[in-house]
């Protein structure tokens, strides 16, 4: 990963062209073997990667305890980190042996439950119980996560907090991250945080986000970190596989056919599904980084060098008038 890192929120924070976003580290789907996830952290770092993002919700806090563990000792000044409010965890006490989360998709001991919280103490809290976890002394962006039925306690609560955070130089950023453009549209318009991320809403298979999220980010001069931009599945290889998942189910056959057309239009020019995907969401000037988890180090390797893809502008315009870019 070779480019040039773009500012970040306005803190003075800059960050690279890829980050890696930490899910699989707290057992998302599957738990990782004892052999495999020590190692994604440092193959990612030395793949360039220096943009880590976690939050408590991954593996009941599983995820910023190994991402801590695998960054413990990089040099702390030399990286950016964040982690997420709104989930603060406590005992479960209905926990029974051998019960696991994978009802919310994680494969960990359901020891902790979630308790969704945004009021000014529990963000207090969470923050604390992060630090503690991740092993850091600071974080740097705090983001404020699926508020999606929470909005007014967010706007009352978290982000009052944040802002109080951010004045007092605790953090350097602070903003909110969901899988909505709306919302995180008013939040913006409403709020003087300076970063969103946003998940599954600018891809190849959804620019929605173009709309309205983007522009308005961008005169406002918010940073976006754009999440999921392989769809869950379905554009993270050349070609799409039986089984393919589209946001978590089965794609269905007209996505499918549609993401054949658009691999046939990149093997004409040299590329692939996974290199256009990425490159397609960095293309537009609001956005700071591309955010791609990782279930190996192979992966993140893989993941982080996809952004050094030339795609030839002829790549858009074909597929604009083949229909298959908005």
């Amino acid at each position: 990963m070779t480019q040039e890192d773009r500012p970040f929120g306005r803190g003075g924070l800059t960050v690279g062209p890829v980050g890696y976003g930490a899910a699989a580290l707290g057992n998302l789907y599957a738990a990782r073997p004892e052999d495999v996830w020590p190692g994604i952290v440092p193959a990612a770092w030395e793949a360039g990667v220096r943009y880590f993002d976690t939050a408590p919700h991954y593996g009941l806090g599983l995820s910023e305890a190994r991402l801590g563990a695998g960054l413990r000792d990089r040099p702390r000044d030399e990286y950016v980190l964040s982690t997420k409010v709104g989930r603060v965890l406590e005992p479960n006490p209905d926990y029974r042996a051998g019960e696991t989360d994978i009802a919310n998709l994680f494969d960990v001991p359901a020891t902790r439950r979630r308790r969704r919280d945004y009021s000014r103490d529990g963000v207090l809290r969470s923050v604390e119980d992060s630090l503690n976890r991740l092993g850091v002394d600071r974080i740097d962006v705090l983001l404020v996560h699926d508020p999606d039925e929470y909005e007014r306690e967010a706007l009352e609560g978290a982000f009052p907090a944040l802002e109080e955070l951010r004045s007092q130089g605790v953090i350097r950023s602070y903003g909110a991250g969901m899988n909505q453009t709306g919302m995180l549209t008013r939040f913006i318009r409403r709020t003087d945080l300076d970063i969103v991320m946003c998940a599954s809403r600018y891809t190849l298979l959804d620019p929605s986000a173009e709309r309205d999220l983007l522009p308005t980010a961008q005169d406002r001069g918010v940073s976006v970190a754009v999440a999921a931009v392989f769809a869950s599945g379905i554009l993270a290889t050349e070609r799409p596989r039986p089984g393919a998942t589209v946001e978590y189910g089965a794609a269905s056959p007209e996505q499918i056919a549609r993401v054949g057309r658009i691999a046939d239009v990149a093997e004409r020019y040299g590329t692939t599904v996974p290199e256009l995907a990425v490159r397609f969401a960095l293309r537009h000037p609001a956005v700071s980084t591309v955010v791609l988890g990782a279930d190996t180090p192979e992966q993140i390797r893989r993941n982080a060098a996809l952004a050094d893809a030339t795609v030839p502008d002829a790549v858009w315009e074909e597929l604009r008038a083949e229909g298959l870019l908005a």
